[in-house]
């Protein structure tokens, strides 16, 4: 199992995605009238949609169609760079030893979600210079923000079910035998898959008409936040379902845990900073609070 990260080509490849799937999604119009174009008295309003925010107007459409040479290269860099991402994506020492394929898949869009964060945070910070150092607000960066942030929940949370890190309460799980905790495990899939299957059922019609009819948020910059987020709602939570069931076979026969504390700290950290203290001369004494309180308890005795 490979346990390095961080290589250029482990980056630049998520980040090529997220650009791809930007530029799908904000012209995903221009293939919605080729492939599959709406009702006659949608159509006028969705060519509008999609010529104000055009990137590449002079651009001629392939096919006899709408969409132009670059939004068939992002269409076809998408499912590459995918491929390329589960591919070469590496686990990092602290992450979760589990390498099926649908691990891969989940651990890439986590990089995916990193670089989104990245993105936010560039949007943000660009913003508030705008603002309080010019006096030139936009009218983009607040729904932008709101837009890849929605993204970044979504993602972020596949990425938690992989790595087992989503909120659960061991108080009655660590006491019983193993044979009880896959019962456990049995019903907490089962109810996930239940609910999933319930979502994307009762969703399903909903997300594919906002998506069809390109619904936008309202706003001066008017990002299709509807149209984008409802269908990846329904398709996160099915790759969810599809990890937790990945999750329960993977974890069938592994030895059983006990869930403490400590399973919060890292480890790697925590030697860094004993090297730390030991070379401000502290060595091996013991300097936590615990240790400190008591001391200062006997000494008020």
């Amino acid at each position: 199992m490979e346990e390095k990260s961080g290589g250029l080509w482990e980056w630049l490849v998520p980040f090529f995605f997220v650009i791809c799937a930007g530029w799908i999604a904000w012209h995903l119009p221009a293939f919605t009238l080729d492939w599959v174009p709406p009702d006659a008295s949608q159509v006028d309003n969705l060519r509008g949609l999609h010529s104000r925010n055009d990137v590449t107007p002079n651009l001629g459409g392939l096919f006899g169609g709408v969409a132009d040479l670059v939004d068939y290269l992002a269409l076809l860099g998408l499912p590459v760079f995918l491929f390329l991402g589960v591919r070469t994506v590496n686990r990092a020492p602290m992450e979760f030893e589990s390498w099926r394929a649908a691990d891969r898949v989940s651990v890439f869009l986590g990089r995916v979600t990193m670089i989104m964060i990245v993105l936010l945070t560039g949007v943000m910070l660009y913003e508030v210079v705008l603002r309080y150092v010019f006096e030139a607000p936009t009218l983009w960066a607040n729904e932008l923000s709101l837009w890849i942030a929605g993204f970044v929940f979504l993602t972020a949370g596949l990425y938690a079910m992989q790595q087992r890190s989503h909120i659960r309460i061991f108080l009655l799980y660590d006491v019983c035998p193993r044979w009880l905790q896959r019962v456990f495990d049995c019903v907490s899939t089962f109810f996930i898959v239940l609910f999933a299957g319930a979502l994307i059922y009762g969703g399903y019609g909903e997300a594919l008409d906002k998506l069809h009819r390109w619904e936008t948020f309202g706003t001066a910059f008017d990002p299709p936040i509807p149209a984008t987020l409802k269908p990846t709602i329904l398709l996160i939570v099915a790759l969810v379902a599809i990890q937790a069931i990945i999750n329960l076979i993977s974890d069938w026969n592994a030895e059983p845990v006990v869930h403490t504390a400590a399973d919060d700290i890292d480890e790697d950290e925590l030697e860094r900073l004993r090297a730390s203290v030991g070379a401000e001369g502290t060595g091996d004494i013991d300097v936590t609070r615990g240790s400190i309180q008591g001391k200062q308890t006997k000494a008020d005795d």
